[in-house]
């Protein structure tokens, strides 16, 4: 019955992220907002949406480390599978503001909390320790990041004509297409996420790599589905936003949430998958400075990288 579980889950998936790609393409274009803004607030909090439910749950369930892998391996996941295949299909152009806005942030996310693994003993826990405090810092960066968010697009609604690529439907459509979209996304996600992990379960794989790879892969398929199709419809900012604002929420806003209901300490292990995270976005960034685009040969790297990854982390 689980692998049955999983295939409908798939299923709503690939179907929810189709039905929101348009729908929030049109919303965009109907309200003159870039649709990069779009990508990086609605498209990313509705595909980070899974991995909200899961940490959240893990850290009530005192699952800590299936909470902080799930976040950890889903940011790798996203920067190496998903801006990797997308741009394996069609080349990603990369606008100057995600080079010197967008990607910093996502950067200076990583390294927040890559600091705050090691502040342990400021707030009387043993070194390698993610406290409450740590996450309330989390959050107000997050609260820094919306505000940002905020301001970008009301400037940009000022001064931007709308986007006469994107084929815009009614409002009420545009509105149902991307409610009807992000149900599907959050059940088919969480579908894949319980079954895969009953799955793995049953096959004998520790909670911290079930964590890494598993639950990190499932709750990451909306938006590895989402910049796909986003991808080949020529959406290169929504392909590119999902991901990065996916990537600030699961850091800021997940972790600070997960962390504040029940603190999370940090082994060597997860210190190592924190650098390799951090690594990723660098390289994303000298991949994006050249001729402003991801190719498909950085993108098939990207790809290559991911497996390399998964292959170290089950042989360690």
């Amino acid at each position: 019955m689980e692998y049955v579980i999983l295939l409908i889950g798939f299923i709503f998936l690939i179907k929810g992220a189709d039905f929101f790609v348009e729908g929030a393409s049109s919303i965009a274009a109907s309200l003159r907002v870039p649709t990069l803004i779009i990508g990086l607030t609605i498209v990313a909090f509705g595909t980070s949406a899974p991995e909200l439910a899961v940490s959240v749950t893990s850290a009530l369930d005192g699952k800590n480390a299936i909470a902080v892998g799930n976040v950890i391996g889903s940011n790798i996941f996203n920067i190496l599978m998903v801006v990797g295949f997308a741009a394996a299909i069609l080349p990603l152009k990369v606008k100057t503001t995600i080079l010197i806005k967008e990607l910093p942030f996502t950067l200076l996310a990583s390294f927040v909390l890559l600091v705050l693994a090691f502040d342990g003993p400021l707030q009387g826990q043993p070194l390698g320790y993610i406290g409450r405090a740590d996450g309330i810092i989390l959050l107000f960066f997050f609260g820094i990041f919306l505000y940002y968010l905020v301001e970008v697009a009301l400037q940009a609604r000022k001064n931007n004509e709308p986007e006469e690529s994107i084929e815009t439907m009614s409002m009420g459509k545009s509105i149902l297409f991307s409610i009807v979209g992000i149900i599907g996304i959050v059940l088919g996600g969480q579908w894949v996420v319980d079954s895969a992990t009953e799955i793995a379960l049953y096959w004998g794989m520790s909670e911290g790599l079930v964590g890494l790879t598993i639950v990190a892969i499932g709750t990451s398929l909306p938006e590895f589905v989402t910049s796909i199709v986003a991808a080949k419809k020529g959406e290169s900012d929504i392909a590119l936003g999902n991901v990065i604002g996916s990537n600030i929420f699961n850091i800021f806003l997940i972790l600070g949430v997960s962390t504040i209901i029940n603190p999370i300490p940090i082994t060597p292990d997860v210190i190592t998958d924190m650098t390799i995270m951090i690594i990723t976005v660098v390289i994303t960034f000298i991949f994006a400075t050249t001729k402003r685009t991801i190719s498909r040969l950085e993108g098939s790297a990207f790809v290559i990288g991911y497996f390399a990854y998964m292959a170290y982390i089950i042989m360690r």
